[in-house]
């Protein structure tokens, strides 16, 4: 009978701890996470007209996305540093007011870039919300989450729906 997975960060007796990658064999890792972001469409029209009293919206938060990948050890305990070689932040629009934020890293290494990507998306979108608050406190951000990895000793894996996209 298979065993079920165990908390990969939780030792036996219940304490935290940072996974052993010591041994592992550096492969080519690949994440790609989304975060969505909903706002009134005046708000949409200010963020797609690329001006603001910050600047461009999407540039901003573009570079804060690639900052929060490359600063995701500093943010989440457990996390190991990864030797990044590729972030990417874009965005698409969903609906007319509805903003979808697409991160994507990728590293040469022992461990995978999940985290990383993730907090690229969520950086991101937190950042769109920063720079429109002033018109639009009622914005939602939501849907973060994974689509797709590679690499590593756990196998690919895809959301349903993106496999259906591709």
């Amino acid at each position: 009978m298979r065993r079920a997975p165990r908390l990969s960060h939780v030792a036996r007796d219940g304490s935290a701890r940072m996974v052993d990658v010591g041994g592992k064999t550096p492969t080519r890792r690949i994440a790609v996470a989304e975060a969505v972001v909903r706002m009134r469409p005046a708000t949409a029209r200010e963020v797609r007209a690329g001006g603001g009293k910050k600047g461009d919206v999407l540039q901003v938060a573009r570079l804060a996305g690639i900052g929060a990948a490359k600063r995701t050890p500093e943010l989440i305990p457990l996390c190991h540093s990864v030797a990044l070689t590729k972030v990417e932040v874009d965005f698409t629009w969903k609906r007319p007011a509805e903003l979808r934020v697409e991160a994507r890293a990728e590293a040469v290494d022992r461990t995978g870039v999940e985290m990383e990507a993730l907090a690229a998306a969520a950086v991101a979108a937190l950042t769109v919300y920063d720079m429109c608050k002033a018109i639009d406190r009622g914005m939602e951000i939501g849907t973060i989450r994974l689509l797709e990895k590679s690499g590593g000793k756990s196998g690919p894996y895809m959301r349903i729906e993106r496999r259906k996209r591709k």
